[in-house]
C-alpha cells in the first residue's frame, strides 16, 4: 500500500508543477505579446509622424481619384436603356366611321366651318387650306375663329381632340 500513496503523491506533485509551469508560459507570452504590441504601436506612431504630410498627400490624391472614377462612371452611364419586347402587333382595321349628325348640329357649324375642321383634321395648315378651297388666307382666319368660338376651344389641336370625341371628323 505504500507504494500507490507514493506514487500517488508523486502524480500529485507533477501536476503542481505543471500548472505553475503553464502559468509561467501564458504569463510571459501575455508580457511577450504586450511588449511586440506596444513596440509596433511606437513605430507606427513614428512612421505617421515622420510622413504625416506624404501620408495626408497620398490620402487626398486616393480621394480624388475615386472622386473622378465616379463622376466618370456617371458621365459615361447610358439614359436610355433598350427594352426588348418579343409581341405580336395586330393591326386592328379602322372602323367605319360614322358621322355624330346630333353633335354636328348641336355646335350649330356653317358647311364652311364643317368642311375647313375636317382639313384641320387631316393637318392641314391655314395657307394650305386656302389654297385647297380657292379663299383667301384672312378669310380661312377668321373661319378658324368662328370654328374655336362655337367648340369652346383654344388651339387647333383641342379642335381636332373634341370633334373627334364627339365623332364629326376621323
Amino acid at each position: 500500500m505504500k507504494k500507490g500513496r507514493y506514487n500517488l503523491r508523486k502524480i500529485v506533485s507533477c501536476k503542481k508543477h505543471l500548472d505553475n509551469g503553464v502559468s509561467h508560459i501564458m504569463l510571459y507570452g501575455l508580457a511577450t505579446a504586450s511588449l511586440i504590441l506596444g513596440l509596433k504601436w511606437l513605430q507606427w506612431n513614428f512612421i505617421i509622424r515622420e510622413n504625416a504630410i506624404d501620408i495626408y498627400i497620398g490620402l487626398i490624391a486616393l480621394m480624388f481619384t475615386l472622386l473622378g472614377a465616379w463622376i466618370a462612371s456617371q458621365l459615361i452611364k447610358p439614359k436610355t436603356r433598350a427594352v426588348l419586347v418579343d409581341k405580336q402587333n395586330m393591326i386592328q382595321q379602322p372602323k367605319e366611321f360614322k358621322l355624330n349628325e346630333a353633335g354636328l348640329k348641336r355646335l350649330n357649324l356653317t358647311n364652311r366651318e364643317y368642311q375647313i375642321l375636317k382639313l384641320i383634321a387631316q393637318g392641314h395648315s391655314n395657307s394650305e387650306i386656302a389654297d385647297e378651297l380657292f379663299l383667301s388666307l384672312s378669310i380661312i382666319k377668321t373661319h378658324v375663329s368662328n370654328l374655336y368660338t362655337k367648340m369652346n376651344v383654344k388651339s387647333r389641336f383641342r379642335a381636332i381632340a373634341v370633334a373627334k370625341e364627339i365623332k364629326i371628323v376621323e
